[in-house]
């Protein structure tokens, strides 16, 4: 029964396996470890009630198991219910268990205690600075509350006492660089190389950080160094630095390297910007067709849009935006919304996979050579995240793709209302880069937001908003997962 749960989450298979591997558990009785693989199968089917049901019940079997406390407090956090007392009681069963950490801090944020969650990771890390999974959770949410400079304040404590730790100094960076602190991060650049020397991942960010502020030539000489890289997240930058300074057609010379490689993925939003400013037609091949996007009013199978407009200003306890997001002016909840056990989640969940499965069947035909069109369509819907997005006076989404996704959407349960000097505010845009390339590119389409109106596009569509003038935009998000 074990080997075939471990089959089914490898192939997806959790609806075919979850009768079996539950009826096993009921008939063992008293075995936690089935009873816990029941939990996970269901846990990966999204149906977080029937979860913690089987984790309770193998919690009970075995309470000192340190992977059933775990899994029991995940599910909790997930189905939107207070965890912090069960991952309290997974950390004194596992006290070194990183894992189980981060899922406190999680839980004492989702319980609106986000000092106590930077307190207790920043104790652990006092004990092991090496833990680089700590500094950027903790980072992460000392930016959340504001801290917008000493926001990896862990990590330059850490390399004060290991000023030679690679792993340290490349966290450091790539924070600051998160936060749009170039200039800090080339300060910091210059410090690790005085300290450990020169490295790859040191020119790198040196050149996407020069690039970014506009020091052109010092950029280039940094991206000439790097010419034969085989990593794609290079590639990218390489990219991104000759769009931005008009060299269109050496970036797509790059671009045309890269298409046969299996790690081309995240060049698929710089095809299209190449391609479209060449009036090259594969920019209609990737995303010109009309049925790639669907617009559809799913208000009918929601429940009342002022009870879910609530439920979900209850989840928006940040002060802050979150690092590294698309957010201008607004928040964004944190933790996985559509796992949530509230009644009027489980209905919104229920209406999205249907619209989803909809807009699924509608799409041109499969091509292979497609990052939308070459999946599978034979699968249930599966989210590789979800959230909600408060917007506020002049807030807004800064143009952005979402390089974890198949599919992207938006799903407007609040809309702010329109005025009559500026008629197009909130609107949704597809199309259009971000700012930092300076790209003279309109947008393709542009798509009015109403309460109850679903937007499902590809995720390497680039996509934000247009502000809104006043008033509260609220929104629901989800990037659906490429089947397997």
């Amino acid at each position: 029964m074990i080997r075939l749960a471990e089959l089914a989450l490898q192939t997806e298979d959790e609806a075919a396996a979850v009768p079996i591997v539950s009826a096993a558990a009921r008939r063992a009785g008293t075995n936690p470890r089935l009873w816990q693989w029941t939990g996970l199968l269901h846990r990966a089917l999204d149906d977080r009630v029937a979860a913690l049901q089987a984790f309770t019940k193998a919690a009970t079997l075995a309470p000192y198991d340190p992977s059933i406390a775990h899994g029991l407090a995940r599910t909790q956090l997930e189905a939107g219910l207070s965890a912090v007392g069960a991952f309290e009681t997974a950390h004194r069963i596992a006290p070194l268990d990183g894992d189980v950490l981060l899922g406190l801090a999680a839980a004492r944020l989702a319980d609106g205690d986000a000092s106590r969650a930077c307190a207790g990771l920043d104790v652990f890390i006092r004990k092991h600075p090496g833990w680089i999974a700590g500094h950027y959770s903790l980072a992460r949410l000392c930016w959340m509350t504001g801290d917008d400079l000493g926001f990896v304040r862990s990590l330059e404590s850490a390399l004060s006492k290991s000023p030679r730790d690679p792993a340290l100094w490349k966290a450091l960076i790539d924070l600051l660089i998160k936060a749009g602190q170039y200039e800090r991060a080339l300060s910091t650049i210059a410090q690790a190389r005085y300290a450990m020397g020169d490295a790859v991942f040191l020119i790198a960010n040196e050149a996407l950080a020069l690039s970014e502020i506009g020091r052109c030539a010092a950029a280039d000489t940094s991206f000439a160094l790097l010419a034969d890289t085989d990593d794609v997240n290079i590639v990218v930058h390489q990219v991104r630095h000759l769009l931005r300074t008009g060299r269109v057609e050496p970036a797509r010379d790059i671009i045309e390297r890269w298409t046969a490689s299996p790690d081309f993925a995240p060049l698929w939003p710089y095809a299209s910007l190449a391609w479209r400013l060449c009036d090259d037609p594969r920019w209609g091949w990737l995303q010109g067709a009309e049925t790639l996007v669907s617009v559809v009013d799913i208000s009918a199978q929601l429940p009342s849009l002022e009870r879910l407009a609530t439920i979900l200003r209850q989840m928006h306890t940040a002060r802050g935006e979150q690092l590294d997001q698309s957010v201008r002016g607004g928040t964004q909840t944190d933790g996985i919304l559509l796992a949530r056990t509230d009644p009027e989640i489980i209905s919104l969940r229920t209406a999205i996979v249907a619209a989803t499965r909809a807009h699924i069947a509608r799409l041109p035909a499969r091509d292979a050579r497609h990052p939308t069109l070459r999946a599978r369509r034979d699968r249930a819907p599966r989210f590789s995240g979800s959230w909600s997005v408060r917007l506020t006076g002049a807030g807004r989404h800064a143009n952005h793709v979402h390089p974890a996704g198949w599919l992207s959407s938006a799903l407007y349960i609040g809309v702010p209302p329109t005025h009559d000097d500026d008629p197009h505010a909130g609107w949704l845009t597809l199309g259009t880069p971000q700012a930092e390339l300076s790209l003279d590119l309109p947008a393709t389409r542009c798509i009015e937001p109403k309460p109850g109106r679903l937007v499902i596009f590809p995720s390497t569509m680039w996509h934000g908003t247009l502000p809104v003038a006043s008033g509260e935009r609220l929104t629901v998000a989800f990037d659906v997962k490429e089947p397997v």
